[in-house]
């Protein structure tokens, strides 16, 4: 589904407070200048393709919506956004960036070892398929942060169960680290 499409949806779905559907301008406004009223009238009419993250998150904040929701496949294929599965481990939600990610190339998702190449080392193939299939269900703060750059979302994507003890920095507490740099 192109991103025009789930945007829609969206809209259609998660309502102004008062009903209406979201305007560009009260979005504008939501989101602080973050996305504005010419970038949701892009977005609309397909001619971006690739969104950010912060764009993305921004948006989802104000509409009353999880950013996941954005990258699930399911949207307006006959699974509503209350249907979404709830991918609870680190390894079920980088398989589910591995799905939705796509390589600009080919159209294809992305192999272990092109994920590899990417991180510039910080990864090698074999450990990049030990976090995807959960082999490595405890993969360190580097290993994460440099899956989440590969793909373009926060690592906090990756490390939330859905239980805010796992924000990247409360994360990195409960391991007893001091800081979250990888």
């Amino acid at each position: 589904m192109h991103i025009a499409q789930k945007f829609e949806a969206l809209l259609e779905t998660y309502r102004h407070p008062d009903g209406r559907r979201w305007s560009g301008q009260e979005i504008d406004e939501a989101t602080g200048g973050v996305v504005t009223r010419s970038y949701i009238t892009n977005l609309r009419k397909g001619r971006i393709e690739n969104p950010g993250y912060a764009k993305l998150a921004a948006m989802a904040k104000a509409m009353g919506f999880a950013p996941e929701v954005w990258f699930d496949e399911g949207l307006g294929e006959g699974r509503s956004i209350g249907q979404a599965e709830e991918i609870s481990s680190v390894a079920g939600r980088l398989e589910h960036v591995f799905e939705v990610v796509r390589n600009p190339k080919t159209g294809k998702p992305y192999t272990n070892a092109e994920v590899a190449r990417m991180t510039l080392g910080d990864l090698s193939e074999e450990e990049v398929e030990r976090i995807r299939t959960g082999a490595l269900s405890d993969p360190t703060v580097g290993q994460v942060a440099a899956l989440a750059s590969v793909f373009g979302v926060e690592p906090s994507y990756l490390l939330d169960r859905g239980d805010r003890r796992y924000s990247t920095k409360n994360w990195c507490r409960h391991y007893g680290m001091r800081t979250c740099e990888p």
